[in-house]
């Protein structure tokens, strides 16, 4: 479980890094965690952040520019962008090239 808990750890010290009013993507964070290949399992972190937590998960989108979510979450996120200046299409699209945070 080692293994997991120091991933876990570097993925809220990366997600915690996150600029406001910029975008990564699960991949981004895999890659600066140092295990490129895990995107998925940023998602599944992402998924299980505790309850009140005060990481900006909602800067966390998909490699083609998009939020991954769907119904309320797709909202709930899509605000959260706006309220910080992040332009979100109405289906949830981001343009990368203007808002991609790289760390």
């Amino acid at each position: 479980m080692d293994h997991f808990d120091t991933f876990q750890q570097r993925i809220y010290q990366i997600l915690a890094a996150i600029p406001c009013g910029k975008v990564t993507t699960y991949g981004d964070i895999a890659r600066l965690a140092g295990s490129p290949r895990a995107a998925r399992q940023v998602g599944g972190v992402l998924k299980r952040l505790p309850e009140g937590s005060k990481l900006p998960w909602h800067r966390v989108i998909n490699r083609l520019g998009e939020i991954s979510l769907t119904g309320d979450d797709l909202d709930r996120q899509r605000q959260a962008l706006l309220q910080e200046g992040v332009d979100v299409s109405p289906e949830g699209k981001v343009v990368l090239s203007l808002y991609r945070w790289q760390g």
